[in-house]
């Protein structure tokens, strides 16, 4: 499932975006203490500040959700069967979500397994991962038509990817936060059934180290596009923004094609990724 392969915004605007974070989320159905957080740890420059969980619960098998499950804040890790946070591949996730579901205010701990796997359309509200195992989620459905969405939280510890694209559809990710990490986002270069992936990134805040934002493949039609995209720590901008490849289905590596915006496949312009 894997493929191998500026400036700081000032006090007033963050009080402002605070707000709107806010609403937006409540919208979303998230209240109380859950936003006080959220809408904090999305600004910029506050990528070092992570929530505090409400309880742990250790998971032996994983849980499949349906609907919508809201953990509460809860502090999930695997135990037993799911006891691993290696990269070895074809582990089994925490959490697995039936087309549609909705999963939310959760925090996955270490060990971590494969953390959370998309069937179909999903939507991830507010999940964190502390520590990366495998990966943190992967998408997994196989309509051209499927919506994935990941709203708010963060992801840290990555050996590699953090957000699997292995199945058809588009991904939207707003409002998250990564730190120490390889991909945030990764088209499956080698699945042995590819398709074209759509990858949208807004209101994104990265901190060093980490090698890649979005890596995608351009023979399949894959398109990435970038706005408001903070980069902090990484001043030689060693981060590589959008990578291309030429993926396949023969469990190769993926052919690197270069990275960097290019107005066809890596949408974005100078101003959309900024670094402090």
């Amino acid at each position: 499932m894997t493929a191998r392969p500026e400036q700081r915004v000032s006090h007033r605007r963050r009080t402002t975006r605070r707000r709107a974070v806010i609403a937006g989320l409540s919208a979303f159905g998230i209240t109380g203490a859950a936003i006080v957080t959220t809408s904090m740890l999305s600004t910029a420059g506050a990528a070092t500040s992570w929530p505090s969980d409400t309880g742990s619960k250790p998971v032996s098998s994983t849980v499949a959700v349906s609907g919508t499950y809201d953990g509460g804040l809860k502090k999930f890790y695997g135990t037993g069967d799911l006891g691993g946070d290696s990269q070895d591949e074809g582990q089994d996730p925490i959490f697995e979500l039936a087309d549609g579901a909705t999963l939310k205010n959760v925090i996955i701990g270490t060990p971590a397994a494969d953390g959370v796997h998309c069937k179909g359309s999903c939507t991830l509200q507010n999940v964190w991962w502390l520590d990366v195992g495998e990966d943190a989620a992967s998408f997994k459905g196989t309509s051209s038509s499927a919506q994935y969405k990941v709203i708010g939280g963060g992801a840290r510890k990555a050996d590699d990817k953090v957000l699997q694209f292995n199945g058809a559809g588009k991904l939207t990710v707003t409002g998250f936060q990564v730190e120490d990490f390889g991909k945030l986002v990764r088209s499956c270069g080698n699945c042995k059934k590819q398709y074209k992936r759509t990858v949208v990134l807004s209101d994104i805040d990265v901190t060093a180290p980490g090698k890649s934002i979005v890596g995608i493949n351009t023979n399949y039609g894959d398109t990435a596009t970038l706005s408001k995209i903070r980069v902090h720590g990484d001043s030689k901008k060693k981060i590589k923004t959008c990578t291309r490849y030429q993926g396949n289905s023969s469990g190769k590596e993926p052919k690197d094609l270069g990275s960097g915006a290019d107005g066809t496949y890596c949408k974005f312009s100078a101003t959309d990724v900024t670094y402090d």
